[in-house]
């Protein structure tokens, strides 16, 4: 896959916003900033899902939690309401910092709308590129945050979590989640939350 010179530049400048990020995760043995190491696993998840993905699919994948620690959760009420606030501001943030950087790497206006479309997930459902992305956003939730979350949850109500997630995915990346090398008390979780899933079963 060619990539052009505009492309390249526009990953490292997202690289470098995600690499100061102060929150850390341990990702395949190392620790890294948490929303650099996400979105590189986002974008492989990315290439697996679409083998001949477009450059504006990878960006987003790349940009979709850029800088995502200047907002934080805390900032906004506890409550459903303040979720969502929450969310929209998240989504407003990504595709504005992401419209600067891709500006600054040559992008014309119209490539740039189409990124800021895929990172507030604009035609979920409809849009193929949407789907992959928020299949791989998806894999890698489970990939990197299902163990924290086994810790300190409720088995019923983490498994009501993961069932909420695999409702947002598309079938081919259901395979890929059931296909994941997890520790076997993440892969219980994850088979549970299938079988529940598929039952019907009364969500915790």
């Amino acid at each position: 896959m060619t990539e052009s010179a505009r492309f390249l530049r526009a990953m490292r400048a997202i690289d470098a916003a995600n690499a100061d990020d102060p929150n850390e995760i341990a990702v395949r043995g190392a620790r890294r900033p948490k929303e650099l190491a996400h979105a590189e696993l986002a974008t492989e998840w990315i290439a697996r899902l679409l083998p001949d993905a477009g450059e504006a699919v990878r960006l987003a994948a790349r940009a979709h939690h850029v800088r995502r620690w200047e907002i934080p959760r805390g900032d906004y009420p506890a409550d459903r309401a303040g979720y969502h606030r929450w969310r929209v501001a998240l989504h407003a943030h990504h595709a504005a910092i992401a419209a600067r950087i891709l500006r600054e790497a040559g992008y014309a206006d119209d490539a740039v709308a189409r990124v800021q479309d895929l990172v507030r997930k604009r035609g979920l459902g409809r849009d193929p590129e949407v789907q992959a992305l928020e299949d791989a956003l998806c894999l890698v939730f489970l990939e990197t945050q299902l163990a924290e979350l086994a810790d300190r949850m409720d088995a019923a109500k983490l498994v009501g979590v993961m069932r909420k997630t695999l409702r947002k995915m598309s079938p081919a990346g259901l395979a890929h989640a059931q296909a994941l090398s997890l520790a076997p008390r993440e892969r219980d979780l994850l088979a549970r939350a299938v079988t529940e899933e598929r039952a019907g079963a009364p969500v915790a």
